[in-house]
């Protein structure tokens, strides 16, 4: 067994990370490792702890500022960091590269999180330095977008994340394209795969669905499509929106449900309204876990399309097939081992990882292409809206696809073998940019120096 030093954002916070990692920490425990959960304690309740490592399953939820001097004392087993795309995990930053451990990457793209974190601190020289050792094919003259302010799109297409493969003992991924990706990018790096477990395994869905459509407002006989998260932008609202409007007259008792929070970016009034559909669709704002469940059993078909996306595996998907319910997704390579369906001739599009005959029998998902985001999309709708069987089918599908791949057991089994493995590597030498790995003692012998040669008078 392990003494863990488990770094992540945490409960309350906001975050599907936050839960993820509160169910890992859980079975890890259960396991019998001990772990001390460090956690940024402006946002979550820590304890002081006493001065010694966590007893083998035990957890402690600690600041992540007490943990370089837990260390040098306690010399836990092995860090894992849960890294993301997201101003959540920013007070981690700090620790990976400077205590090499197992580094879990939620989100392969962390252009956003990079530059917000040095940014946002009037650190563009810092910026600079990075964005050229991550990406040394590209002039270094691009850096400037971010450094006058011009952020956007584009951050997805340079990943900043070479720093963090570099620096770690071991990298994990939750999506094996994703991880088959990084392999080829990092040769001779340690890259492996870690099931994202999340979902629920027992639940009253006909209870849940009668009872949350009663609360919304949404007829027992109606179609429902859902929407479910945070509504965003780039979670293609607008899209959604355009194409269930041109389907509603092959489904015409088609609702539309929004149950998450809505980006401020968003004029979702105002699009639901031009597009004439405000009288079909629901608006449940934001749910806890409990209240998103409620919401996915109301939903006949759930809707989790993103782009541009940062290869993330989306928690609120997991959610919806574990409920058991057909979803439209983007067709993107993080998904390659998702076996879907094209809606232009519900086929599995190619490549896909069922190599079987009847392979489309066997589908999780319906998939759309990105460049034919509208038309692919409507004849979802369309076809989805109208085949009970299909819908069923699909269902039914998901449900045992998320049994196999994505429950919590099956996530804390994977943590348990690339934890044993993590701790048999050697920390890596990397030539980090020097802010990646500054020298805090040096700095306080420079203090000390420049205090004892000024005069006293």
């Amino acid at each position: 067994m392990s003494r863990l030093a488990f770094f992540s954002p945490w409960p309350p916070q906001p975050s599907g990370v936050a839960t993820c990692s509160a169910d890992v920490v859980s079975g890890l425990a259960a396991a019998g490792h001990g772990l001390d959960v460090y956690v940024d304690e402006g946002l979550v309740e820590v304890s002081r702890g006493v001065d010694r490592g966590p007893e083998l399953g035990e957890v402690r939820v600690l600041s992540a500022h007490d943990f370089v001097w837990r260390q040098a004392r306690q010399a836990y087993d092995l860090p894992i960091y849960q890294v993301g795309n997201s101003w959540a995990h920013e007070f981690i930053w700090p620790y990976l590269f400077q205590f090499p451990g197992l580094v879990v990457i939620h989100d392969t793209r962390l252009h956003h999180a990079r530059a917000g974190a040095l940014l946002r601190r009037q650190r563009p020289a810092d910026y600079r330095n990075e964005f050229a050792y991550n990406h040394p094919d590209v002039s270094p003259d691009a850096a400037e977008l971010a450094v006058q302010g011009f952020d956007g799109a584009y951050y997805y297409q340079w990943p900043m994340r070479r720093a963090v493969v570099d620096s770690a003992r071991m990298v994990a991924t939750h999506s094996v394209g994703e991880m088959t990706v990084l392999r080829q990018e990092h040769p001779g790096r340690t890259i492996d795969h870690i099931a994202l477990g999340h979902g629920v395994a027992e639940f009253d869905k006909a209870s849940a669905r009668r009872a949350f459509r009663a609360r919304n407002g949404i007829p027992d006989e109606a179609l429902v499509f859902g929407v479910l998260g945070t509504a965003a932008p780039e979670k293609r609202i607008a899209q959604i929106i355009r194409e269930f409007a041109g389907a509603r007259p092959w489904m015409p008792h088609a609702r539309l449900l929004f149950a998450g929070q809505m980006s401020p970016h968003l004029p979702l009034n105002e699009l639901v309204q031009s597009f004439g559909i405000g009288d079909v669709t629901h608006l449940a704002g934001r749910l806890d876990d409990a209240d998103f469940d409620h919401a996915a059993a109301a939903c006949d078909v759930g809707l989790n399309l993103r782009w541009p996306t940062a290869r993330e595996v989306s928690g609120p998907w997991l959610r919806m097939l574990s409920l058991g319910l057909p979803t439209v997704i983007i067709d993107a390579r993080h998904h390659v081992d998702v076996v879907t369906l094209d809606p232009r001739t519900w086929l599995c599009p190619a490549p896909t990882s069922d190599l079987a005959p009847h392979s489309e029998l066997r589908a999780v998902a319906v998939s759309v292409d990105i460049l034919d985001e509208g038309h692919s999309l409507r004849l979802a709708l369309r076809r989805l809206g109208s085949d009970a069987e299909l819908r069923r089918r699909l269902g039914a599908a998901a449900r045992a696809h998320w049994a196999s791949n994505h429950s919590v057991p099956r996530m804390v089994a994977d943590y348990e073998r690339a934890i044993a493995r993590a701790r048999n590597i050697a920390p890596p030498v990397a030539d980090l940019p020097a802010h990646l790995r500054p020298d805090p003692e040096g700095h306080a012998r420079h203090l000390v120096r420049e205090m004892l040669d000024r005069p006293l008078f």
